[in-house]
């Protein structure tokens, strides 16, 4: 298991941090788990999780994935973005209370440019869920997200 704190590693704070665990990662995959508990954002009335909600547990994990490579080679984790999921399907209507998932996401696409591609599966009891998932994760974060400042007027 991966021992570095998971705030360390996802760009999320707090209740956003859904996964409980790195299992392993290398350089094309990640391996994650975490436990159903009620009371969470997400959560229904009786404490299971919507199904809809295994993508971004999927995303989670593809950015704990990114996570694990930046802190392997001493750097912060950056941020990335989910683009969009293909072909999302999943056996059931919603996670239960206590279920233990875990989601295995595997690279099959990156460029130079921080566009990827990651297949995607997540298990529990009785539960399958798999889903492709394009992310983007540029290479220059701060600059996509920085507002343009107010334009001079060249008659001022």
């Amino acid at each position: 298991m991966i021992t570095w704190p998971l705030a360390e590693l996802l760009p999320h704070a707090g209740d956003m941090i859904l996964i409980d665990a790195v299992e392993s990662f290398d350089e094309e995959q990640v391996q994650t788990r975490l436990t159903v508990r009620p009371g969470g954002l997400f959560n229904r009335l009786d404490g299971s999780l919507p199904a809809w909600v295994g993508i971004e547990l999927m995303a989670q994990s593809i950015a704990a994935f990114a996570g694990c490579r930046a802190r392997a080679q001493g750097k912060p984790a950056g941020l990335g973005f989910l683009l969009g999921t293909r072909k999302f399907e999943c056996n059931v209507e919603c996670f239960p209370a206590g279920a233990e998932l875990h989601i295995h996401a595997q690279r099959s696409l990156e460029d130079e440019n921080g566009m990827g591609v990651f297949e995607c599966h997540l298990h529990g009891p009785g539960i399958h869920a798999t889903a492709r998932l394009n992310v983007f994760s540029p290479p220059q974060a701060a600059s996509y997200l920085a507002e343009a400042g107010p334009q001079e007027s060249p008659h001022a």
